[in-house]
């Protein structure tokens, strides 16, 4: 790592408020830390999102239809966790894009849902964010959008889509990947405290399982990990306190969140590089 990253700009693609947070919540405190630019979009405003607060569950799509503000504020409350200035939603200031729910649901269907959106159009509102940032390294999901959600999914075409047609050519692109050794390790753990592991009984049944051959980068952000455990708290709608992600740090240390695991599929692999091959810096390589 550098001493500095003034000078150096990121820009990370996601669904939903909390995805950033569980995915890259320590990478982005980080790098934001060390005077990097970190940019975040946001796609929706999870409007679908199953509420875990059971205070606030009258703001269901299914009775107010308010969630979606209140996840504004848990993104602004997250940010102010990890140190982030900067973070938008698509088509900022026009409520564009609402969450399309799960897969294979009667929401996917509404007009107004992310998933029904003209790839075209959303991506041009990505690229005037690029040319305007100009950031040299992006960070989305993969092409099945780690799970399957079609808003991930979605985000995935938007994010690339827009990279092929912006102007500004962005030197380096990263994908988040789960390995299947740090799940498998996790799911024993919660396995020996008597609770599950998001329903499954094998790691194989995890749709968002790599296997470790696909993660070309691991950023240690143990350092920052306090942070990113914050701003999960932040999305108290969404993350439960006494749920797998807690627990998890409690019983297997923080590191099980501060490490966070990348594939780079654009731009070239340069060290430094850890004992196993894989980058420590997703800036490496990068020209100013």
């Amino acid at each position: 790592m550098r001493d500095s990253y003034n000078g150096y700009r990121a820009l990370l693609v996601h669904a939903h408020p909390d995805d950033e947070t569980i995915n890259n919540g320590a990478t982005m405190a980080l790098y934001a830390a060390m005077g990097a630019q970190v940019t975040l979009i946001t796609c929706t405003r999870g409007e679908e999102g199953e509420i875990l607060t059971s205070e606030l569950t009258h703001l269901a799509s299914s009775a107010t239809d308010a969630l979606g503000e209140h996840r504004e504020t848990e993104l602004a409350n997250a940010m102010k966790a990890l140190g982030i200035t900067d973070f938008r939603f698509l088509a900022q200031g026009e409520g564009k894009y609402r969450d399309s729910g799960m897969m294979g649901t009667e929401v996917n269907n509404r007009a107004d849902v992310f998933w029904q959106a003209d790839l075209e159009e959303a991506a041009d509102y990505l690229v005037k964010i690029i040319e305007e940032i100009k950031p040299h390294i992006l960070i989305t999901y993969d092409e099945i959008g780690g799970y399957g959600h079609p808003d991930h999914i979605q985000a995935h075409r938007v994010a690339m889509r827009a990279s092929e047609k912006s102007i500004w050519q962005i030197q380096k692109i990263y994908w988040n990947t789960m390995p299947k050794s740090v799940l498998a390790e996790s799911m024993a753990k919660m396995k020996e405290l008597g609770s599950d592991f998001f329903g499954a009984e094998n790691v194989d049944d995890l749709p968002f399982a790599k296997d470790d051959s696909f993660v070309t980068t691991l950023i240690d952000g143990n350092s920052y990990v306090e942070a990113k455990m914050a701003a999960m708290k932040a999305h108290h709608t969404q993350i439960s306190l006494d749920g797998p992600f807690f627990a998890l740090s409690d019983n297997l240390g923080l590191q099980v969140w501060g490490n966070e695991y990348y594939t780079l599929v654009k731009g070239g692999k340069c060290g430094p590089f850890d004992a196993n091959g894989r980058e420590s810096d997703l800036f490496s390589g990068v020209n100013l």
